[in-house]
């Protein structure tokens, strides 16, 4: 086995990932309060190739070193903007048809292993504060809730990594056969 070369991946260039056909996907990041964390949705939203990430309330936004530093420059690949609350964010989203679901342990919440996003659907999904999670106030505006299947004691992921569980699932379900020619491609 031989690791593959950065070459031989066949990645876009950030010119050509900005025109390339995005997943129906954006992501909103409720009070997110380490910059880190906020890095790894930039990174992730690159990987997936969601349409953009919206910072809002006291999410740290670009440019910041600490968020430089997990995107590893996904920062600059990844539209984003800002709102200063997350209410104003989801009604404008809600307008523009997007349905609205909070990433969240909530009555009637979804699980993410039962949940198949809709073919023609824009999907926000809204991820909350690592203490708080995704506040009250937003998850009333929201059209539902996915929650991820959990075995452990702590009944919670950082928000990050939950970030990469349901993008991963979205991707897979949306977007990813796309890419089944790369590994063809390589034998894998």
């Amino acid at each position: 086995m031989r690791k593959i070369t950065n070459e031989e991946l066949g990645r876009p260039t950030a010119e050509e990932f900005a025109v390339q056909e995005k997943m129906p996907v954006t992501v909103v990041l409720d009070n997110v309060r380490s910059a880190q964390n906020v890095g790894s949705f930039f990174r992730t939203g690159d990987a997936f190739a969601v349409e953009r990430i919206v910072l809002c309330g006291i999410t740290a936004t670009p440019p910041s070193r600490e968020i430089h530093k997990t995107a590893l420059g996904a920062d600059q690949t990844v539209p984003w903007c800002y709102y200063a609350t997350t209410e104003a964010c989801l009604g404008e989203l809600r307008a523009s048809g997007y349905r609205v679901l909070a990433v969240e342990q909530v009555e009637g919440a979804a699980m993410l292993d039962d949940f198949t996003p809709q073919p023609g659907v824009k999907y926000a999904l809204v991820f909350g504060n690592e203490v708080d999670g995704v506040g009250q106030s937003a998850v009333d505006l929201c059209d539902g809730a996915l929650e991820i299947p959990q075995a452990g004691t702590k009944h919670s992921l950082n928000v990050s990594v939950s970030g990469g569980v349901v993008l991963w699932s979205f991707f897979c379900q949306i977007y990813s056969k796309r890419y089944l020619c790369r590994a063809e491609k390589l034998k894998i």
